[in-house]
Protein backbone atom coordinates (compact mmCIF):
# COMPACT_ATOMS: atom_id res chain seq x y z
CA UNK A 1 0.00 0.00 0.00
CA UNK A 2 1.33 3.31 -0.66
CA UNK A 3 0.59 6.87 0.69
CA UNK A 4 0.68 9.91 -1.55
CA UNK A 5 3.78 10.71 -1.76
CA UNK A 6 5.21 7.44 -3.12
CA UNK A 7 5.68 6.04 0.53
CA UNK A 8 4.62 2.81 1.18
CA UNK A 9 2.79 2.09 5.09
CA UNK A 10 6.09 0.46 5.55
CA UNK A 11 8.19 3.17 4.95
CA UNK A 12 6.35 5.42 7.12
CA UNK A 13 6.01 3.29 9.98
CA UNK A 14 10.10 2.78 10.00
CA UNK A 15 10.54 6.49 9.67
CA UNK A 16 8.27 7.14 12.75
CA UNK A 17 10.20 4.61 14.44
CA UNK A 18 13.76 6.41 13.31
CA UNK A 19 12.70 9.69 14.37
CA UNK A 20 11.68 8.61 18.00
CA UNK A 21 14.93 6.54 18.44
CA UNK A 22 16.79 9.58 17.63
CA UNK A 23 15.00 11.95 19.30
CA UNK A 24 15.64 9.32 22.66
CA UNK A 25 18.89 8.54 21.72
CA UNK A 26 20.19 12.47 21.35
CA UNK A 27 18.01 13.74 24.15
CA UNK A 28 16.50 11.38 26.36
CA UNK A 29 14.68 10.27 28.75
CA UNK A 30 11.94 12.04 27.86
CA UNK A 31 7.98 10.91 28.27
CA UNK A 32 5.51 10.04 25.77
CA UNK A 33 3.97 13.44 25.98
CA UNK A 34 7.77 15.28 25.01
CA UNK A 35 8.37 12.73 21.96
CA UNK A 36 4.99 14.07 20.36
CA UNK A 37 6.28 17.97 19.66
CA UNK A 38 9.68 16.90 19.44
CA UNK A 39 9.29 14.54 16.57
CA UNK A 40 6.65 16.14 15.07
CA UNK A 41 3.98 12.92 15.36
CA UNK A 42 0.80 12.54 16.35
CA UNK A 43 0.29 11.28 20.35
CA UNK A 44 -1.28 8.27 18.08
CA UNK A 45 1.67 7.61 16.99
CA UNK A 46 3.86 8.08 19.49
CA UNK A 47 1.72 5.65 21.14
CA UNK A 48 2.04 2.62 18.39
CA UNK A 49 5.71 3.33 17.86
CA UNK A 50 7.38 3.38 21.59
CA UNK A 51 4.37 -0.12 22.25
CA UNK A 52 6.22 -1.78 19.00
CA UNK A 53 9.83 -0.71 20.54
CA UNK A 54 9.47 -1.27 24.04
CA UNK A 55 7.68 -4.84 23.21
CA UNK A 56 11.19 -5.47 20.80
CA UNK A 57 13.52 -4.32 24.04
CA UNK A 58 14.80 -1.61 22.46
CA UNK A 59 13.37 0.87 24.78
CA UNK A 60 12.47 0.97 28.13
CA UNK A 61 11.46 3.09 31.03
CA UNK A 62 13.34 5.00 32.87
CA UNK A 63 11.60 6.73 36.22
CA UNK A 64 8.92 8.88 35.89
CA UNK A 65 8.80 13.06 35.96
CA UNK A 66 5.89 14.89 38.13
CA UNK A 67 3.46 16.62 35.50
CA UNK A 68 1.15 19.52 36.15
CA UNK A 69 -1.39 18.68 38.51
CA UNK A 70 -1.52 14.67 37.25
CA UNK A 71 -0.34 11.51 37.16
CA UNK A 72 3.61 11.17 36.67
CA UNK A 73 4.66 10.68 33.19
CA UNK A 74 6.91 7.59 32.19
CA UNK A 75 10.25 8.25 31.13
CA UNK A 76 11.49 6.41 28.38
CA UNK A 77 15.24 5.80 27.44
CA UNK A 78 16.99 3.36 24.44
CA UNK A 79 17.53 0.18 26.21
CA UNK A 80 21.59 0.57 26.57
CA UNK A 81 21.48 -3.60 26.69
CA UNK A 82 19.68 -4.36 23.76
CA UNK A 83 22.47 -4.61 21.24
CA UNK A 84 26.29 -3.26 20.89
CA UNK A 85 28.66 -2.20 18.24
CA UNK A 86 32.39 -2.69 17.57
CA UNK A 87 34.41 0.39 16.70
CA UNK A 88 37.95 -0.12 14.70
CA UNK A 89 40.73 2.54 14.54
CA UNK A 90 43.47 1.17 11.99
CA UNK A 91 45.47 3.65 13.27
CA UNK A 92 49.39 4.41 12.74
CA UNK A 93 50.88 2.83 15.44
CA UNK A 94 48.45 0.44 16.19
CA UNK A 95 44.96 -0.88 16.09
CA UNK A 96 42.44 -0.25 18.76
CA UNK A 97 38.69 -2.08 18.98
CA UNK A 98 36.25 -1.41 21.26
CA UNK A 99 32.72 -2.92 21.39
CA UNK A 100 29.90 -0.67 23.17
CA UNK A 101 26.76 -0.90 23.97
CA UNK A 102 24.00 1.70 22.79
CA UNK A 103 24.81 4.29 25.56
CA UNK A 104 28.81 4.09 23.93
CA UNK A 105 29.72 2.53 27.44
CA UNK A 106 32.72 0.74 26.45
CA UNK A 107 32.15 -3.00 26.88
CA UNK A 108 35.88 -4.41 26.12
CA UNK A 109 38.93 -2.84 24.31
CA UNK A 110 42.38 -4.29 22.61
CA UNK A 111 45.11 -2.51 21.05
CA UNK A 112 47.19 -4.38 18.87
CA UNK A 113 50.63 -2.78 17.59
CA UNK A 114 51.05 -2.32 14.47
CA UNK A 115 55.18 -1.90 15.05
CA UNK A 116 56.14 -3.83 12.25
CA UNK A 117 54.38 -2.37 9.44
CA UNK A 118 53.77 0.59 10.41
CA UNK A 119 54.43 4.39 8.72
CA UNK A 120 58.36 4.04 9.42
CA UNK A 121 58.54 1.48 6.48
CA UNK A 122 55.81 2.95 4.64
CA UNK A 123 53.51 0.21 4.67
CA UNK A 124 51.04 -1.51 6.28
CA UNK A 125 50.90 -5.13 5.38
CA UNK A 126 47.40 -6.34 4.97
CA UNK A 127 47.08 -9.63 5.75
CA UNK A 128 48.97 -8.19 9.64
CA UNK A 129 45.74 -6.01 9.70
CA UNK A 130 43.13 -8.18 8.35
CA UNK A 131 44.63 -10.67 11.14
CA UNK A 132 44.93 -8.40 13.72
CA UNK A 133 41.01 -7.32 13.05
CA UNK A 134 40.02 -11.26 12.99
CA UNK A 135 42.27 -11.66 16.55
CA UNK A 136 40.65 -8.31 17.97
CA UNK A 137 36.85 -8.66 17.23
CA UNK A 138 37.15 -12.81 18.86
CA UNK A 139 38.57 -11.19 21.75
CA UNK A 140 36.87 -8.01 22.34
CA UNK A 141 33.31 -10.27 22.55
CA UNK A 142 34.95 -13.26 24.46
CA UNK A 143 36.24 -10.59 27.41
CA UNK A 144 32.70 -9.31 27.37
CA UNK A 145 31.09 -12.11 27.40
CA UNK A 146 28.50 -11.17 24.21
CA UNK A 147 27.61 -13.08 21.69
CA UNK A 148 28.01 -12.10 17.88
CA UNK A 149 24.69 -12.46 17.50
CA UNK A 150 24.12 -9.08 19.62
CA UNK A 151 25.99 -6.86 17.14
CA UNK A 152 24.58 -4.34 14.79
CA UNK A 153 27.55 -3.77 13.23
CA UNK A 154 31.53 -3.49 12.73
CA UNK A 155 32.28 -0.09 11.88
CA UNK A 156 36.02 0.77 10.97
CA UNK A 157 37.89 4.11 10.72
CA UNK A 158 40.98 3.55 8.15
CA UNK A 159 43.83 6.13 6.81
CA UNK A 160 42.79 7.03 2.96
CA UNK A 161 39.82 7.31 0.30
CA UNK A 162 37.31 4.68 0.71
CA UNK A 163 34.77 3.46 -2.17
CA UNK A 164 32.27 0.89 -2.76
CA UNK A 165 32.59 -1.38 -5.71
CA UNK A 166 30.05 -4.33 -6.58
CA UNK A 167 32.62 -6.74 -6.74
CA UNK A 168 34.57 -6.36 -3.17
CA UNK A 169 31.99 -3.71 -1.28
CA UNK A 170 34.39 -1.38 0.61
CA UNK A 171 38.04 -0.98 -0.67
CA UNK A 172 40.49 1.35 0.57
CA UNK A 173 42.94 3.51 -1.50
CA UNK A 174 45.70 4.81 1.44
CA UNK A 175 48.27 5.95 -0.44
CA UNK A 176 50.94 6.60 2.19
CA UNK A 177 50.86 2.79 3.83
CA UNK A 178 51.00 1.32 0.25
CA UNK A 179 47.77 0.23 -0.01
CA UNK A 180 46.36 0.27 -3.46
CA UNK A 181 42.54 -0.02 -3.94
CA UNK A 182 42.51 -3.36 -0.78
CA UNK A 183 39.38 -5.17 -0.96
CA UNK A 184 38.91 -4.81 2.84
CA UNK A 185 35.35 -5.59 3.41
CA UNK A 186 35.52 -8.47 1.41
CA UNK A 187 38.56 -10.21 2.93
CA UNK A 188 37.14 -9.39 6.58
CA UNK A 189 34.17 -11.51 5.61
CA UNK A 190 35.96 -14.39 4.65
CA UNK A 191 38.13 -14.01 7.79
CA UNK A 192 36.41 -12.65 10.56
CA UNK A 193 34.47 -15.48 12.13
CA UNK A 194 31.17 -13.14 12.49
CA UNK A 195 27.38 -14.55 11.15
CA UNK A 196 26.91 -13.09 7.90
CA UNK A 197 24.28 -10.93 8.58
CA UNK A 198 26.75 -8.49 10.15
CA UNK A 199 27.37 -5.43 8.40
CA UNK A 200 30.55 -3.60 8.32
CA UNK A 201 30.84 0.05 7.26
CA UNK A 202 34.36 1.05 6.66
CA UNK A 203 35.37 5.01 6.32
CA UNK A 204 38.12 6.95 6.21
CA UNK A 205 39.35 8.09 9.81
CA UNK A 206 38.79 11.23 10.07
CA UNK A 207 35.16 10.99 8.71
CA UNK A 208 34.49 9.24 11.99
CA UNK A 209 36.46 11.39 14.39
CA UNK A 210 33.91 14.25 12.84
CA UNK A 211 30.93 11.98 13.78
CA UNK A 212 32.07 10.65 17.53
CA UNK A 213 33.22 14.63 18.06
CA UNK A 214 29.74 16.01 16.53
CA UNK A 215 27.51 13.45 18.11
CA UNK A 216 29.14 13.96 21.84
CA UNK A 217 32.22 16.30 21.53
CA UNK A 218 33.01 19.66 21.26
CA UNK A 219 31.38 19.44 17.95
CA UNK A 220 27.66 20.04 19.57
CA UNK A 221 25.39 22.22 18.97
CA UNK A 222 27.52 23.54 16.16
CA UNK A 223 25.65 23.73 12.57
CA UNK A 224 28.75 23.00 10.23
CA UNK A 225 32.50 22.29 11.50
CA UNK A 226 35.87 20.66 9.99
CA UNK A 227 37.36 17.63 12.60
CA UNK A 228 40.92 17.89 11.49
CA UNK A 229 42.97 14.51 12.69
CA UNK A 230 46.48 15.28 13.30
CA UNK A 231 48.54 12.18 13.63
CA UNK A 232 51.76 11.27 11.91
CA UNK A 233 49.73 12.56 9.36
CA UNK A 234 46.63 14.94 9.07
CA UNK A 235 43.49 14.41 7.40
CA UNK A 236 40.05 16.34 8.04
CA UNK A 237 36.01 16.12 7.71
CA UNK A 238 34.00 18.96 6.75
CA UNK A 239 30.44 18.49 8.52
CA UNK A 240 27.35 20.58 7.05
CA UNK A 241 24.81 18.79 9.32
CA UNK A 242 25.41 18.04 12.53
CA UNK A 243 23.38 14.58 12.64
CA UNK A 244 24.31 13.74 8.87
CA UNK A 245 27.36 11.93 7.89
CA UNK A 246 30.80 14.61 7.17
CA UNK A 247 32.89 14.13 3.81
CA UNK A 248 36.27 13.22 4.08
CA UNK A 249 39.31 15.40 2.89
CA UNK A 250 42.74 14.35 1.63
CA UNK A 251 43.98 17.89 3.41
CA UNK A 252 46.85 16.76 4.33
CA UNK A 253 47.97 16.67 0.61
CA UNK A 254 47.21 19.95 -0.48
CA UNK A 255 50.32 21.74 -1.98
CA UNK A 256 51.85 23.99 0.33
CA UNK A 257 55.15 24.42 -0.90
CA UNK A 258 56.68 23.48 -4.89
CA UNK A 259 58.86 21.11 -5.18
CA UNK A 260 58.81 20.92 -1.21
CA UNK A 261 59.82 18.32 1.06
CA UNK A 262 58.91 15.03 -0.32
CA UNK A 263 55.69 13.30 1.45
CA UNK A 264 54.87 9.84 1.82
CA UNK A 265 52.89 9.78 -0.85
CA UNK A 266 55.38 10.19 -3.26
CA UNK A 267 54.38 13.98 -3.84
CA UNK A 268 56.86 17.45 -3.04
CA UNK A 269 55.25 19.95 -0.93
CA UNK A 270 52.79 18.55 0.86
CA UNK A 271 51.42 20.28 3.81
CA UNK A 272 51.62 16.44 5.76
CA UNK A 273 55.40 16.53 4.72
CA UNK A 274 55.84 19.66 7.22
CA UNK A 275 52.70 19.30 9.64
CA UNK A 276 52.06 16.15 10.19
CA UNK A 277 53.88 14.44 13.37
CA UNK A 278 56.35 12.15 11.59
CA UNK A 279 57.63 15.19 9.33
CA UNK A 280 57.75 17.12 12.46
CA UNK A 281 60.18 15.00 14.53
CA UNK A 282 62.28 14.20 11.18
CA UNK A 283 62.39 17.86 10.70
CA UNK A 284 63.44 18.15 14.56
CA UNK A 285 66.29 15.47 13.84
CA UNK A 286 67.60 17.38 10.40
CA UNK A 287 68.21 20.73 12.71
CA UNK A 288 70.13 18.91 15.27
CA UNK A 289 67.35 17.83 17.66
CA UNK A 290 67.82 14.26 19.58
CA UNK A 291 64.99 12.16 19.84
CA UNK A 292 65.20 9.18 22.00
CA UNK A 293 67.18 6.32 20.03
CA UNK A 294 64.57 3.50 19.00
CA UNK A 295 61.45 5.41 20.39
CA UNK A 296 57.88 5.27 18.70
CA UNK A 297 56.19 8.70 17.28
CA UNK A 298 54.36 9.27 20.55
CA UNK A 299 57.56 9.14 23.17
CA UNK A 300 59.69 11.01 20.78
CA UNK A 301 57.04 13.54 20.67
CA UNK A 302 56.58 13.75 24.01
CA UNK A 303 60.78 13.78 24.22
CA UNK A 304 60.05 17.01 21.96
CA UNK A 305 57.79 19.07 23.67
CA UNK A 306 59.77 18.03 26.92
CA UNK A 307 62.88 19.78 25.33
CA UNK A 308 60.88 22.64 24.24
CA UNK A 309 58.87 23.61 27.20
CA UNK A 310 61.06 21.82 30.43
CA UNK A 311 58.68 21.37 33.27
CA UNK A 312 61.34 22.43 35.57
CA UNK A 313 62.04 25.61 34.41
CA UNK A 314 64.80 25.34 33.15
CA UNK A 315 66.18 26.62 29.67
CA UNK A 316 64.65 25.10 26.51
CA UNK A 317 65.81 23.97 23.44
CA UNK A 318 65.99 26.19 20.67
CA UNK A 319 65.83 23.87 18.26
CA UNK A 320 62.77 22.17 19.36
CA UNK A 321 60.98 25.49 19.65
CA UNK A 322 61.66 26.92 15.93
CA UNK A 323 60.58 23.49 14.70
CA UNK A 324 57.21 23.83 16.64
CA UNK A 325 56.89 27.28 15.61
CA UNK A 326 57.57 26.41 12.03
CA UNK A 327 54.81 23.31 12.36
CA UNK A 328 52.23 25.60 14.04
CA UNK A 329 52.95 27.70 10.85
CA UNK A 330 52.32 25.56 8.62
CA UNK A 331 49.06 24.17 10.44
CA UNK A 332 47.66 27.63 10.77
CA UNK A 333 48.38 27.93 6.90
CA UNK A 334 46.29 24.53 6.20
CA UNK A 335 43.17 25.75 9.04
CA UNK A 336 42.98 29.22 7.02
CA UNK A 337 42.44 27.00 4.16
CA UNK A 338 39.71 25.23 5.51
CA UNK A 339 38.46 28.27 6.88
CA UNK A 340 38.40 30.33 3.19
CA UNK A 341 36.94 27.04 1.46
CA UNK A 342 34.23 25.90 3.76
CA UNK A 343 34.02 28.85 6.16
CA UNK A 344 32.46 26.74 9.15
CA UNK A 345 31.40 27.72 12.36
CA UNK A 346 33.96 25.17 14.52
CA UNK A 347 37.13 23.31 13.77
CA UNK A 348 37.91 20.67 16.22
CA UNK A 349 41.63 19.15 15.96
CA UNK A 350 41.79 15.78 17.09
CA UNK A 351 44.20 12.68 16.79
CA UNK A 352 47.05 11.72 19.09
CA UNK A 353 49.37 14.25 17.82
CA UNK A 354 46.91 17.07 18.21
CA UNK A 355 45.85 16.21 21.26
CA UNK A 356 49.31 15.40 22.98
CA UNK A 357 50.22 18.83 21.58
CA UNK A 358 47.47 20.25 23.20
CA UNK A 359 45.75 23.92 24.55
CA UNK A 360 49.89 25.69 24.48
CA UNK A 361 50.57 24.94 20.54
CA UNK A 362 46.97 25.44 19.48
CA UNK A 363 47.66 29.03 20.61
CA UNK A 364 50.34 29.30 18.56
CA UNK A 365 48.07 27.75 15.58
CA UNK A 366 45.27 29.94 16.09
CA UNK A 367 47.12 32.65 15.50
CA UNK A 368 48.77 31.77 12.36
CA UNK A 369 45.56 30.68 10.95
CA UNK A 370 43.65 34.01 11.56
CA UNK A 371 46.54 35.98 10.06
CA UNK A 372 46.62 33.93 6.85
CA UNK A 373 42.25 33.60 6.25
CA UNK A 374 39.72 36.10 5.48
CA UNK A 375 39.12 38.49 7.67
CA UNK A 376 35.68 37.76 7.89
CA UNK A 377 35.20 33.91 8.03
CA UNK A 378 38.55 33.46 9.95
CA UNK A 379 36.89 35.79 12.90
CA UNK A 380 33.48 34.09 13.43
CA UNK A 381 35.22 30.18 13.10
CA UNK A 382 36.07 28.85 16.78
CA UNK A 383 39.20 26.68 17.09
CA UNK A 384 39.33 24.35 19.37
CA UNK A 385 40.35 20.73 20.84
CA UNK A 386 38.27 17.62 21.08
CA UNK A 387 36.98 16.55 23.86
CA UNK A 388 37.00 12.69 23.39
CA UNK A 389 40.10 11.85 23.42
CA UNK A 390 42.28 9.41 21.22
CA UNK A 391 39.66 7.16 21.59
CA UNK A 392 37.63 9.64 19.28
CA UNK A 393 37.86 7.44 15.64
CA UNK A 394 36.70 4.45 17.68
CA UNK A 395 33.59 5.66 18.93
CA UNK A 396 32.91 7.08 15.55
CA UNK A 397 33.29 3.90 14.00
CA UNK A 398 31.12 2.26 16.55
CA UNK A 399 28.33 5.17 16.03
CA UNK A 400 28.44 4.49 12.33
CA UNK A 401 26.37 0.92 12.51
CA UNK A 402 24.45 2.52 14.42
CA UNK A 403 23.36 5.50 12.23
CA UNK A 404 22.51 2.83 9.77
CA UNK A 405 20.18 0.81 12.66
CA UNK A 406 17.94 3.34 13.41
CA UNK A 407 17.55 4.44 9.57
CA UNK A 408 16.34 1.19 9.38
CA UNK A 409 14.04 2.30 12.51
CA UNK A 410 15.72 0.10 14.92
CA UNK A 411 15.29 -3.19 12.41
CA UNK A 412 18.29 -5.32 11.74
CA UNK A 413 19.12 -6.95 8.40
CA UNK A 414 18.09 -10.18 8.05
CA UNK A 415 21.19 -11.10 5.72
CA UNK A 416 24.64 -9.23 4.91
CA UNK A 417 24.49 -6.63 2.81
CA UNK A 418 24.95 -7.55 -0.66
CA UNK A 419 27.16 -5.77 -2.84
CA UNK A 420 26.26 -3.51 -4.17
CA UNK A 421 24.83 -2.17 -0.69
CA UNK A 422 21.37 -2.36 -0.39
CA UNK A 423 19.49 1.13 -1.37
CA UNK A 424 19.30 2.09 2.69
CA UNK A 425 22.67 1.76 3.05
CA UNK A 426 23.88 3.28 0.05
CA UNK A 427 21.30 6.13 0.15
CA UNK A 428 22.88 6.76 4.30
CA UNK A 429 26.54 6.52 2.81
CA UNK A 430 28.58 9.54 1.08
CA UNK A 431 30.81 8.25 -0.79
CA UNK A 432 34.37 9.52 0.16
CA UNK A 433 36.49 10.81 -2.90
CA UNK A 434 38.66 13.59 -3.60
Amino acid sequence: MHAKSGRTVRDLRRENRTAVLRRLYFDGPMSRLMLGPATGLSSGSISNVVAELVAEGLVEEAGSVDSAGGRPRTLLRIAPDSGCMIGVDIGETRVRIELFDLALTELARTELPLASSGPRTGRYEVGLVTRLLRDGIAEVLRTAGVSSERLLGVGIGVPGIVERTPEDGAVVHGQTIGWDAVPLERLLREQVDLPPEVPYRIENGAKTLGQAEMWFGAGRGARSAVAVLFGSGVGACVVTDPLGPGRALEWGHLTVRVRGRRCRCGAQGCLEAYAGAEALLERWREAGGEPPAGADEETALTAMLAAAYPADGGPADAVALTVLDETAEYLGAGLADLINLFQPERILVGGWAGLQLGSRFLGSVTAYARSYALRHPGGRTEIALGTLGPEAVTVGAGLLPLVDFFAQGGRRPERAPSIPAPAWQTALRDRVTT
